[in-house]
C-alpha cells in the first residue's frame, strides 16, 4: 500500500492545506450531492410506474425504497475502506456503480418503455439497488473531509457536506417528473446520468486524500458517519468496541426513525399525495421537495443549535412532533393541514438527526467514528424498511386511505422513541435537572 505522504512544515504547507482541504470539502459534497440523489431513483415516479407495471402498493413501495437498501449495507463497509484506502478510492467505486446502474436503468427504459414493461419489474429492482451505491458515499465523504480539518472546524465542515448534500433527493423529486414531462423519461433519466458524470469527473480532478499525521501518533477525530480514523487498533476492533455498547443500539434506533424516515418518507410522500389528493407527478414531486428539503438543510442550524442547548428537551420533542404529525397525516382529509403535518415531521426528523450525533461522541467516547458506522448504516435501513411497513400497515386497514393510514407506523415509531428516551431518563441514577445523563449513558449537555 502507497504511504501517506508526510506533510511539510511552515505557512506554505498551511496555506496548501487550507486550500485543499477547502477544494476537497466543496469536490465531495458535490459528488455526494449527486451519489445522494439515488433515494429519488423511482420514488417520484412510482404513481406513473403502478400504472405501466400494474404493481400493488407493496411492490410499489419496495421499487420507491430499494435505493435505500444498498445506500445503507454499503455505509459501513465502504466508510471502514478509509482507513485503509483513504476516502477518493471508495468515493470513485460508488460513484461508478452508480453510473453504471443508471446507464443500465437507461437501457431497459428505452428498450421496453412504455409498451413492453410487463416483466422487468425484477430488473428495475435490481438497478434501483445498484444506483443506490451512490447513497452510501455520505461516509466516504465524512472520513475524508474529516481528515482534512481539525477537530474545533469538524462540525462546521461536516454539517456543510451532510446538510447541502442532503438536498439532492428533494431536488430530484422536482426535476425528474419535470423532465419526464417534457423531453420523456429516457430523456429525463439521461440527463440525471450526464450530471452524476460531470460530478464524478469533478470529484476525481479537484478531491485529495488528506496526508495523514504520525506526530505523536494522533489523527484528525471525525464527527459523523464512518469508522474513526481518530482510533487506535483495527476498524474491526472498533467496529466491536462499538457494537458492546447499548448506547449504540440505542442511537441506532433513534438515527433509524430520523433518519430512515426522512429517506422512507421521500421516496413514499409522490405516492401519498397522488394516491390521497390526486396531484400530478410534478405537483407531487413539488411537495415531496418541500417536505425533502425541509429536512435536509434544517440538519445544520439544528447541529449549531445542539452545541449550545441541553438535549433533554429537544429529543423528546422531536419524537413528540413525529408523533403527532404522523397521526394527524394518517387522519387528515385536509390538504393543507397534510401538508403542514409532513413539513412539521420533516423538521423533526432533520432536527433529530443533529442530535443524535452530538450526543454520540459522549455515548461512545472511545469508538466514535466506529459508533457513529453503525448508527449511520444500520439507521438508514430505515430508509428502505420503513416504506414497506407503511404500505403493509395501510392496506391492512382496508381503506381507501391506504397511503395516508401507513403514516401510523411513523407514529408508532415516534411513540416508541419518546417512550424509550423517557424511559432511559428518568432512569438514569446520574440524571440531574437541566441535564441529559442517559438516553445514552453519557452527559449531553
Amino acid at each position: 500500500m502507497k504511504q501517506p505522504l508526510q506533510p511539510e512544515v511552515g505557512h506554505d504547507n498551511q496555506s496548501h492545506r487550507s486550500g485543499s482541504a477547502q477544494l476537497t470539502l466543496a469536490a465531495a459534497t458535490l459528488a455526494f450531492f449527486g451519489g445522494f440523489a439515488g433515494v429519488s431513483t423511482f420514488g417520484p415516479l412510482v404513481p406513473k410506474l403502478v400504472k405501466d407495471l400494474s404493481l400493488g402498493p407493496f411492490d410499489a413501495a419496495l421499487l420507491a425504497a430499494i435505493p435505500s437498501l444498498t445506500g445503507a449495507l454499503a455505509r459501513l463497509p465502504f466508510g471502514a475502506a478509509v482507513e485503509r484506502f483513504g476516502g477518493k478510492k471508495p468515493f470513485l467505486i460508488l460513484l461508478g456503480t452508480t453510473i453504471v446502474g443508471m446507464a443500465g436503468l437507461i437501457v431497459v427504459l428505452a428498450m421496453r418503455y412504455p409498451q413492453h414493461m410487463a416483466g422487468t419489474f425484477s430488473l428495475l429492482v435490481l438497478l434501483g439497488a445498484v444506483v443506490g451505491c451512490g447513497i452510501a458515499t455520505f461516509s466516504v465523504g465524512i472520513g475524508q473531509v474529516s481528515y482534512w480539518f481539525p477537530h474545533r472546524h469538524q462540525g462546521k465542515s461536516l454539517a456543510l457536506y451532510a446538510g447541502l448534500g442532503n438536498t439532492s433527493p428533494g431536488l430530484s423529486a422536482i426535476l425528474l417528473p419535470l423532465g419526464v414531462a417534457a423531453g420523456g423519461i429516457v430523456a429525463a433519466y439521461g440527463t440525471w446520468l450526464a450530471i452524476l458524470v460531470l460530478v464524478t469527473i469533478a470529484y476525481a480532478v479537484f478531491a485529495k486524500d488528506a496526508p495523514a499525521s504520525r506526530s505523536a501518533g494522533k489523527r484528525l477525530l471525525p464527527d459523523l458517519a464512518s469508522p474513526s480514523p481518530a482510533l487506535s487498533g483495527s476498524a474491526r476492533g472498533a467496529l466491536t468496541t462499538a457494537a458492546r455498547r447499548t448506547a449504540t443500539w440505542e442511537l441506532t434506533f433513534y438515527y433509524f426513525v430520523s433518519f430512515g424516515g426522512f429517506l422512507a418518507l421521500t421516496a413514499w410522500l409522490p405516492s401519498y399525495w397522488h394516491a390521497t389528493y390526486g396531484t400530478s407527478l410534478a405537483e407531487g414531486g413539488l411537495l415531496t421537495a418541500t417536505f425533502s428539503l425541509l429536512g435536509a438543510v434544517v440538519r445544520v442550524p439544528a447541529g449549531v443549535v445542539a452545541d449550545k442547548i441541553k438535549l433533554r428537551v429537544p429529543l423528546v420533542v422531536n419524537f413528540l412532533l413525529i408523533l403527532a404529525g404522523g397521526v394527524v397525516v394518517a387522519e387528515s382529509h385536509s390538504f393543507g393541514l397534510s401538508l403542514v403535518a409532513t413539513l412539521v415531521i420533516g423538521a423533526a426528523m432533520g432536527s433529530q438527526n443533529a442530535v443524535v450525533f452530538k450526543i454520540l461522541p459522549r455515548s461512545v467516547p472511545d469508538a466514535v467514528g466506529a459508533a457513529a458506522g453503525w448508527v449511520g448504516g444500520l439507521g438508514a435501513l430505515g430508509g428502505f424498511l420503513i416504506p414497506l411497513a407503511m404500505s403493509v400497515a395501510g392496506s391492512s386497514t382496508g381503506s381507501t386511505q391506504t397511503a395516508a393510514h401507513g403514516f401510523f407506523v411513523i407514529a408508532g415509531l415516534g411513540a416508541l422513541g419518546i417512550s424509550h428516551s423517557l424511559y432511559k431518563l428518568f432512569s438514569s441514577r446520574r440524571a440531574k435537572a437541566g441535564e441529559l445523563v442517559s438516553p445514552l449513558g453519557e452527559a449531553a449537555a
